[in-house]
């Protein structure tokens, strides 16, 4: 199995450049309604997002606020019918576009059944926007505090806290543990009725981060006391979002929108009775409720310090769910909403068959037989670049392949790790057999990302896309992964044809 033969897409020189440029904001496909439609990440033009707001039109804003909002978020329809948010900064909040896509693109990593999540940017002139999934049924405030036919019964309130405790322990262990603004309104509600938390509150609004809480009526008491002298300490700790899960909670106990400000005075020396929502007609079990209020105590703790962690809140809200087989738009009182595949679906080959069958041994079986042939490019290593470095690189790499042909998949990671930080050399198979070996360990999140940077080195490469569908059938987000799916198929059909890629 050696490889040292074998081309590579070699970083050099503008070709270096505009890889890096590439990682670091992500490559902007030749269609990004394509990549949008396939849970991907990609830059729309400024003119693909007029066109899916019907040009920002006011009767499209869905923020809370309306046009007062500091930042004011639009639905929209893409032109492969995919609805869409579309969040629009105030002119000059990021004035230099580079900083603004190194912020989205990290925000855009994140990939998550909880979370509505990123799926794209835009920097056109003065415009800043991002754009996430659209969830079509309205946030957890209007929910709770503005119901028309019915409140949230119980069972639903806990599946929220759950929910948000397992998002928020996500993008803590992804590293991004701040979460900016977290309240009743960043929950939302999808085509399923099940809750997510909004993208766009681990995403700063201006580019110094002193625009992080929009709204000081959801900020902790650290944050007032330190507001004037020590603002700049304060915005990186990560205790400002258990502080205000801890308010969310007494929302979901209360029925009432709590400002942290008053949550203290709210639970001191209170009944528990006392303070549950009147609308659930004593419908709860106190033993529950008596754990959720104990649970938001710990997070409303004076001292940052003192505040449960994420995996604590999830451990804890976990026992509680009672009706894990109701499905949340039934205890919603809502429809279903019933969507059309955005395409069509096209025949598989053996390799898109096993993928959506997640038979990662026929996978591993492909990638083996495969070997290096779609890794050509277009420069040969010269004399120069054959240093010492590159041969223990390569070293590497051939160990990397001799464990993945054995099936000895942590050490193919290891191996491969090797080669890829040292950069010299980029390798889509690499990562795609890495993915792979992720996903043997049970690691759906790190596969994901390997996938997302195959595509990056070779944005029009079916295998990266195949990589993607397993790694986000892993994750449970089945509706991208059916759309990667049938992608990564068009792809190959499009090769068959003679066509580029």
């Amino acid at each position: 199995m050696g490889c040292c033969g074998s081309k590579e897409h070699l970083p050099r020189s503008g070709q270096k450049d505009q890889l890096q440029q590439q990682q670091q904001y992500g490559h902007r496909r030749s269609s990004s309604v394509n990549a949008a439609s396939t849970g991907g990440f990609a830059e729309f033009s400024l003119a693909e997002l007029k066109s899916a707001t019907n040009n920002f039109s006011s009767d499209n804003i869905v923020s809370e606020s309306g046009e007062k909002a500091p930042n004011v978020v639009y639905e929209g329809r893409l032109q492969n019918q995919r609805w869409i948010a579309v969040k629009k900064f105030t002119k000059m909040a990021w004035p230099d576009p580079k900083q603004f896509a190194e912020e989205a693109k990290e925000v855009g990593k994140l990939r998550h059944k909880r979370l509505a999540n990123l799926i794209g940017y835009c920097c056109d002139g003065d415009e800043r926007l991002l754009v996430a999934e659209f969830m079509p049924n309205e946030t957890l405030a209007k929910h709770l505090f503005h119901w028309e036919n019915q409140t949230p019964e119980w069972a639903m309130r806990l599946r929220v806290a759950l929910y948000i405790a397992e998002a928020l322990d996500y993008c803590t262990r992804e590293g991004r543990p701040l979460y900016h603004d977290l309240n009743a309104y960043r929950v939302l509600f999808d085509e399923n009725g099940d809750p997510r938390l909004s993208c766009f509150g681990l995403m700063k609004n201006s580019r110094d981060g002193k625009s992080y809480s929009t709204n000081l009526a959801y900020t902790p008491p650290e944050y007032l006391r330190n507001v004037l002298d020590q603002y700049d300490d304060w915005e990186g700790h990560p205790g400002k979002c258990f502080f205000s899960f801890g308010t969310v909670l007494l929302d979901l106990l209360s029925g009432k929108h709590i400002p942290p400000s008053h949550a203290l005075d709210m639970i001191r020396g209170k009944n528990i009775l006392l303070l549950m929502d009147s609308h659930l007609e004593g419908n709860f079990s106190t033993e529950e409720a008596t754990v959720v209020f104990d649970l938001a105590s710990q997070c409303l703790q004076y001292e940052p310090r003192e505040r449960p962690k994420t995996k604590d809140l999830v451990s804890t809200l976990a026992p509680l769910q009672n009706k894990p087989d109701v499905p949340s738009y039934v205890m919603l009182g809502i429809p279903k909403r019933e969507e059309t595949p955005s395409t069509p679906p096209h025949p598989l080959s053996p390799m898109g068959d096993a993928c959506s069958r997640m038979d990662l041994t026929a996978i591993h079986q492909f990638l083996v037989m495969q070997h290096y042939k779609d890794d050509e490019g277009t420069d040969e290593l010269s004399f120069q670049e054959w240093t010492q470095q590159i041969r223990d690189m390569l070293d590497a790499r051939k160990r990397g392949d001799l464990a993945f042909r054995d099936k000895d998949f942590k050490t193919t990671i290891d191996c491969y790790s090797q080669f890829i930080d040292v950069g010299t050399m980029i390798s889509p198979t690499v990562h795609a057999r890495r993915s792979l070996c992720y996903l043997m360990c049970d690691q759906p999140d790190a596969a994901l990302r390997d996938a997302m940077q195959a595509q990056c080195i070779y944005p029009d490469w079916s295998t990266a896309f195949y990589m993607q569908a397993v790694a986000l059938a892993k994750l449970d987000m089945h509706k991208d992964a059916a759309d990667m799916l049938n992608e990564a198929a068009m792809l190959e059909e499009k090769k068959q044809r003679g066509g580029k890629g």
